[in-house]
């Protein structure tokens, strides 16, 4: 199911509980554990050294974020990849974070923009580079400062929910062989599109930007599951 090592926890209560959840969240993630995969409690208890109740939380958890399904008679189990919820989590990511693109315009101060840049470079960095990892995390960590200079602590919270949900379909699009040539440079033209209309303080363009490049994603991903 995981790597045999255990993995190290401290062991203070609330911080436990979220680093299990994080533990396990990764590894469905990353594909270590695999769709359809159960998730059997006695062995994560003791592959990780702790209690039922943890292991619980952190199941329930998991089920909330659509990570997981419990399954009549068989228990927990990490959810299959479908193309019709692929589609549906992109089609709602596209919309809030071209509103996000919107209101980044609208609120956002120059400090904003500098951090947006530096996070802007980084991606580019980690896309010639080539590893899909660190693509995924400098973009991740793009997106993070479009959304904290959006200035919308709900809007925030509705990216977050939809953010472990669609997480395995970015990291499938960034790391499977089957993976178009210029999805790349399609990307890093997309970010810096968005990222012009940002300087120039054109709202609607820069919604536009956030909406097409998603859209691009959600067609490769559409792409490679439909070769799976």
């Amino acid at each position: 199911m995981l790597d045999t090592a255990r993995p190290t926890f401290r062991r203070a209560p609330a911080p436990l509980r979220h680093q299990v959840l994080d533990y396990v969240r990764q590894a469905i993630i990353s594909g270590r554990i695999a769709p359809g995969a159960r998730l059997i409690e006695r062995d994560l208890i003791e592959m990780m050294g702790v209690s039922r109740t943890v292991i619980r939380e952190a199941l329930r958890q998991l089920e909330t974020e659509g990570l997981v399904a419990t399954i009549a008679n068989k228990g927990p189990v990490v959810r299959q990849l479908t193309a019709a919820e692929a589609r549906d989590l992109y089609a709602i990511r596209g919309a809030l974070l071209g509103l996000a693109a919107r209101l980044f315009v609208q609120n956002a101060d120059d400090a904003d923009v500098q951090s947006l840049r530096a996070a802007l470079d980084e991606t580019v960095a980690c896309y010639e580079a080539g590893d899909p990892d660190r693509i995924l995390d400098a973009k991740n960590r793009f997106y993070d400062v479009l959304v904290a200079g959006a200035r919308s602590d709900s809007l925030s919270a509705m990216l977050s929910t939809l953010h472990a949900r669609i997480w395995r379909w970015r990291a499938l699009g960034l790391s499977h062989p089957s993976r178009s040539p210029m999805r790349s440079r399609e990307s890093i033209d997309g970010l810096r599109a968005m990222f012009t209309a940002i300087t120039i303080r054109d709202a609607t363009k820069a919604e536009q930007c956030a909406r097409e490049e998603t859209d691009r994603a959600a067609a490769e991903v559409m792409h490679l599951l439909a070769q799976s």
